[in-house]
């Protein structure tokens, strides 16, 4: 192995490390087990094994083919605990690492037989995660200095959920709700459900939520419009995101915001590109939450590289 490729990594500054628990674990695990069945049918790898001796063994390490930031490390050995427990698993750098063209992330040894077996699967997780990763980074460093956070949502692939908000944090962004269970987002739909059977006015509507959950649970409602703004506030959500407003309006809402409720957060979403988010930062949005940094995340280019 090249060590010297490992010094083209580098860790990101002023970024808490990523943790990776037991959920995502557990989730990785489930993930593992339907893709080694769908890889490996009832016959396994025929080309290994009618190739290879099963006393081969070998040495391999994983080589970004370009720049990112590298998410899913902790998941290797977990694969390879599946295929064959005998076969040895090294990070070379930790996950939200910045790793240049060229440098290995991790080597592997044991059985080639196992190594070939599991190198799709690994290499799956690890480039799909860095590529979340990755695209979150961007984001983030397009927002730099403005205060604004940027922030995941529900749009992940199923089964995938808690790993591909892993990878936003490796990226240095922050995630949000889990799932429709752990806060309350009053969106267009349930605003148009509500207002048509009742005509409930947004302020009352919130009231009445906050009363029906936990003190603790956080009450976000969606508006589109600065009417539906002004009404909201008067309800004292905790957060309103605002939604596919003009850069001016969003400037018009923070104002608007700052003068009558100004413990409430503003989130910002739809229409957030890399080419929109500085300016949409600049208005003084708190929060910019961006679908595609889960579901539209570019794979980033991770091979092994064997001696």
């Amino acid at each position: 192995m090249n060590r010297a490729l490992i010094s083209s990594t580098r860790p990101s500054p002023s970024l808490p490390a990523p943790v990776f628990g037991t959920a995502e674990a557990e989730a990785a695990a489930r993930l593992i087990e339907l893709a080694l069945a769908e890889d490996l049918g009832s016959c396994g790898d025929i080309t290994s094994q009618a190739l290879l001796p099963t006393e081969l063994k070998g040495n391999v390490q994983v080589t970004a083919r370009a720049s990112g930031i590298v998410s899913g490390l902790p998941i290797g050995p977990l694969v390879l605990r599946e295929v064959d427990p005998s076969c040895r698993w090294e990070p070379l750098c930790p996950d939200g690492a910045h790793v240049d063209a060229g440098a290995a992330v991790a080597m592997l040894g044991g059985p080639v037989r196992s190594l070939l077996t599991a190198e799709r699967t690994i290499l799956n997780f690890l480039t799909h995660l860095s590529g979340v990763a990755t695209l979150t980074r961007q984001y983030v460093d397009a927002v730099a200095g403005t205060g604004a956070v940027i922030l995941d949502t529900r749009k992940t692939l199923p089964g995938w959920r808690l790993l591909e908000k892993y990878a936003v944090r490796c990226g240095g962004g922050t995630n949000h709700r889990m799932g429709l269970w752990d806060a309350v987002l009053i969106k267009d739909n349930h605003l148009a459900a509500v207002t048509e059977h009742s005509g409930t006015p947004l302020a009352d509507i919130l009231r009445l939520t906050r009363e029906r959950v936990s003190a603790q649970t956080i009450v976000e409602i969606e508006v589109d419009s600065l009417e539906q703004l002004a009404d909201a506030l008067t309800g004292a959500p905790d957060l309103i995101l605002l939604d596919n407003m003009s850069h001016d309006q969003l400037a018009e809402a923070v104002n608007l915001r700052n003068q009558s409720a100004p413990s409430v957060l503003l989130e910002a979403s739809g229409g957030v590109d890399l080419s929109t988010v500085a300016a949409i930062a600049q208005s003084g949005v708190d929060r910019i939450s961006i679908g595609r940094i889960t579901h539209s995340a570019p794979a980033l280019d991770l091979a092994f590289d064997w001696p």
